[in-house]
């Protein structure tokens, strides 16, 4: 069952520190993987590429022919015949990098297509631990912005890098041919160039690993902001949080220039280099073509191949920037793609058939933290068909309880069985499809009600939605909108009241059909009329099921069937109401607290 989870709450990680060495080929093979079913449009800039590379070598010789051949023998007639091949050479060239540019556009979109999604199904695979630990801004800054980047690169980087290396290469070997004492030394400026190169890559792909850091510090900073808008503005904490915005928004900004100092550092060195060759070309060339070992036109169509071969490393010491940066958000990516789910499916998980005994939780213990134990050595049973209480101190373990039993979390000891299977052994799926969770913290998307309530089975029909609703009590205020069921909920349901919102989640809850119910302080918000209308509704509708209710206000569960006093992350006590008033524990001490009047006439009597 172990997990790893490789970037910490704060969203820093090791790699930040130390980049991985090949994560540059790694990624770009990655990207081809995504992209080989796109093999028509693979095959086309291949081609493309061939093409424009071959236009490269045509261009220069033209010229060279113009040099040496038309100009000393006054070929007047030919001239319109060289001016028109260029021109058609060029224009077929501007075509020829259209449509490159649109094909590398296109695999590149599907790529990142296919990268994103796969990103976000991986992200719902992954156990509340991982959410638990992980900072929500943090998150959408990876699928969001780090994709993005990725997209730059893949959309015209990349294009230049394989166009740059083919034309190179391409370049070189028929320089050697034509002139290869001059091409030898021209060539040895190109170490240098290559190592510095690499060196300032390394430093920028570190740089650009803070700056990406610094955005996602951003993002949960204003993600942070933007949810809790009414604390801040209830006290008036707006400069405040102004001052914190501006803090992280100044240290994404000094990371920046950081990046921005390293590339603007590279750029002046390879070019420093680059003319050095040039002086190399002109000074040698033109002696050689003083002694008669080359002719003007071939040091003019060498100098034209010379801007071809500079040109690729001038654009790669542009283009490293995007790589790097690109290198640096698939380090972020990976991280998230290389993390295990700790809550998973076994290869032979069942099917967890029909609830028909009961649950039991054996001997179990747990904690978040592993310095702070949160339920020890808990054993308690729950009977099919029953109504079961668990009341207690807040903190003492009682929605743990309830997070245990859903498997968003698993045992550190001990084990939770249904009907005698190991929640363990049986797939997440079936287990959680028996389940209807109401919580007090309700969570509604931005949708219409009709949507929210759907979200139980969205598959129902209408009348269905319609019928879970009236059973919550709820349709009758859902109808007093203008819009009825199509009205907007408002982000996080802002439009709805805290009992509307209970009433709505009760009604996707009930709408599942669950064989078990549960009811995680599912009326503490609400006041005293909606709560007597759920409770009137509840009083039937979990008539044969098997619920569990948390609460802290005692007077809602007094008709369980069983109530389980939990206390330290253990039981108590257990029974029924009454039972438990006579035993005088822990569970009168709470009963006495919230009803002090009670307490007193007993006492008195």
């Amino acid at each position: 069952m172990a997990g790893h989870i490789p970037f910490s709450h704060s969203g820093r990680s090791a790699a930040s520190a130390a980049p991985s060495k090949g994560s540059i080929w790694s990624m770009l093979k990655q990207m081809f993987r995504r992209v080989q079913s796109k093999w028509i449009y693979l095959i086309g800039i291949a081609l493309s590429m061939l093409s424009i590379s071959c236009l490269e070598f045509v261009i220069p010789q033209m010229t060279q022919y113009t040099i040496d051949k038309l100009i000393p023998g006054k070929q007047f007639h030919q001239l319109i015949i060289i001016a028109l091949a260029i021109l058609g050479a060029a224009i077929l060239l501007g075509i020829l990098n259209y449509f490159n540019t649109y094909m590398v556009s296109v695999i590149g979109q599907h790529a990142i297509l296919d990268l994103r999604n796969h990103m976000y199904s991986h992200i719902q695979t992954l156990d509340m631990k991982f959410f638990d630990k992980n900072r929500t801004g943090d998150i959408m800054s990876r699928v969001t912005n780090d994709v993005n980047i990725l997209q730059q690169l893949i959309s015209s980087s990349m294009l230049a890098v394989f166009t740059d290396i083919v034309t190179f290469f391409a370049i070189a070997v028929y320089m050697l041919f034509i002139n290869w004492k001059l091409t030898v030394v021209l060539l040895l400026t190109f170490p240098f160039m290559i190592y510095f190169t690499r060196s300032f890559g390394k430093k920028i792909r570190r740089s650009f690993r803070t700056v990406q850091d610094s955005v996602a510090d951003v993002s949960n900073q204003l993600q942070d902001s933007i949810s809790g808008m009414r604390l801040i503005q209830s006290f008036t904490n707006e400069e405040h949080e102004s001052a914190r915005f501006g803090e992280k928004n100044k240290e994404n900004m000094s990371a920046n220039l950081k990046s921005v100092r390293l590339r603007a550092l590279l750029g002046p060195i390879i070019d420093l280099f680059n003319n050095i060759g040039l002086i190399a070309v002109i000074v040698i060339g033109a002696w050689q073509v003083m002694t008669g070992h080359f002719t003007i036109g071939s040091i003019v169509a060498f100098m034209a191949y010379l801007r071809l071969l500079q040109s690729p490393v001038r654009n790669f010491s542009r283009v490293i920037s995007t790589v790097q940066q690109s290198a640096a958000a698939y380090e972020r990516i990976t991280e998230i793609l290389e993390t295990k789910p700790v809550i998973f499916d076994k290869k032979q998980a069942i099917e967890l058939p029909p609830l028909k005994e009961g649950i039991e939780f054996k001997n179990v213990h747990f904690s978040y933290d592993e310095n702070v134990p949160v339920i020890k050595n808990l054993n308690l049973k729950i009977p099919k068909g029953q109504l079961t209480a668990l009341a207690g101190s807040s903190g003492a373990g009682k929605s743990t309880i309830a997070s245990l039993l859903v498997r968003f979390y698993d045992p550190v000891q001990g084990c939770i069985q249904i009907d005698g299977y190991d929640l363990r052994d049986v797939t997440l799926k079936s287990l959680r499809g028996q389940i209807g969770i109401v919580s007090q913290d309700i969570f509604l998307f931005n949708g219409t009600i009709r949507d929210n309530i759907a979200y139980g089975n969205i598959s129902v029909s209408d009348q269905e939605i319609m019928n879970a609703a009236k059973a919550a009590n709820a349709h009758e205020f859902i109808m007093a909108f203008p819009q009825g069921y199509d009205s907007q909920v408002g982000e996080r349901g802002v439009k709805l009241s805290g009992g509307q919102k209970q009433r709505i989640a009760i009604s996707r809850a009930l709408l599942r059909s669950p064989e078990i119910i549960i009811l995680d302080e599912a009326t503490a918000s609400l006041d005293t009329e909606s709560e007597h209308l759920i409770q009137e509704a509840l009083s039937h509708l979990l008539i044969n099921r098997t619920s569990i209710v948390i609460a802290h206000r005692l007077s809602t569960i007094k008709m369980a069937d069983q109530i389980i006093v939990i206390e330290d992350g253990q039981v108590a006590e257990s029974g029924t109401h009454s039972q438990l008033l006579e035993a005088g524990g822990r569970y009168k001490t709470l009963h006495n607290l919230q009803f002090p009047k009670q307490g007193i006439k007993e006492n008195k009597k």
